[in-house]
């Protein structure tokens, strides 16, 4: 399977979250299992050789669900499913 876009990784990331704070490392490896991808895809990496590139779909998911008030950041690594999100 191919690695997902991070417009395809949104509501996957913010259901992660419907709990309460997670830590994003946390969705990163429930994600890739969720989505049954393989050791290859979760191990491959951006062209800078220093972040694997589903880690960082999943980390721009993440951004833009921020700039649309869907999740809050609640400390450095951490976010929890706004009011707004979870009306989503």
């Amino acid at each position: 399977m191919a690695i997902p876009g991070f417009q395809a990784l949104m509501l996957p990331v913010l259901k992660a979250s419907a709990g309460g704070e997670v830590k994003i490392s946390d969705v990163v490896t429930l994600l890739g299992q969720q989505l049954d991808l393989s050791e290859g895809d979760l191990s491959e990496l951006l062209p800078s050789g220093k972040q694997t590139t589903f880690a960082n779909r999943v980390n721009w998911a993440k951004s833009y669900l921020g700039k649309a008030g869907l999740i809050t950041l609640a400390k450095r690594g951490h976010f929890e499913i706004s009011e707004r999100g979870k009306a989503v």
